[in-house]
């Protein structure tokens, strides 16, 4: 597989975020996303993102370099959390019966192809390989199980989302007070109200993204 060149800057960003407490994501990655209200979109740039990722921990270990183990860990690790958040949106959006056909397109054989990629990794470990098995391994599960649900026909995909929903919904009431029931229902409608009333930058008649 061809890897991508990975800008300097990119590592060095990906470096000085590993001494703080990181996101997942660049400030120009969360920026690109914060824009892309579209899921179907957010999909599509998660993807982008993740093979970033891939990309630089191949790049990080075809040559042996001090310090290379601590940047391998944390970019495997901030794959992990972006794959779960391409499950996140797509379950979102189905939840609220958005059309993800075009987001979805070639997501699982993408998975795949990057889940293959890291397996190559785990089968010719490295010296510090110990120190990084774990979020490789993880990353592996994870890349997986996405292809898995990516693979799904989304119309049973959806139906096993509401009936989640209903399900969690109905065991955190069950273990509510009754006023307290009441008040979050209150709470959720004067959300969903508040929402209708939100301003928009949208022209007269324009629908929102996610709307068909």
């Amino acid at each position: 597989m061809k890897l991508l060149r990975i800008a300097p800057l990119f590592v060095l960003t990906l470096g000085f975020a590993a001494a703080q407490e990181r996101d997942f994501l660049t400030g120009d990655e969360i920026d690109q996303i914060r824009e892309a209200q579209d899921p179907n979109t957010r999909v599509q740039l998660y993807v982008q993102f993740a093979k970033v990722r891939v990309a630089l921990v191949q790049q990080l270990l075809s040559k042996e370099k001090p310090g290379r183990t601590a940047l391998v860990h944390d970019t495997l690790e901030d794959y992990s959390h972006i794959i779960e958040a391409i499950d996140t949106v797509a379950d979102d959006a189905l939840k609220r019966k958005t059309d993800l056909a075009e987001g979805m397109k070639g997501l699982a054989a993408a998975e795949k192809e990057m889940a293959e990629s890291l397996q190559k990794l785990d089968t010719a470990p490295q010296k510090d390989y110990a120190r990084y098995e774990f979020v490789l391994k993880q990353a592996i599960e994870t890349t997986e199980d996405s292809a898995d649900l990516s693979s799904q026909d989304l119309a049973a995909r959806a139906k096993t989302v509401a009936e989640r929903e209903k399900k969690e919904r109905k065991e955190l009431q069950s273990s509510m007070r009754p006023e307290e029931v009441k008040a979050k229902d209150a709470e959720e409608k004067k959300e969903t109200e508040k929402k209708k009333k939100a301003p928009t930058l949208r022209r007269k008649n324009e629908r929102p993204a996610d709307q068909p």
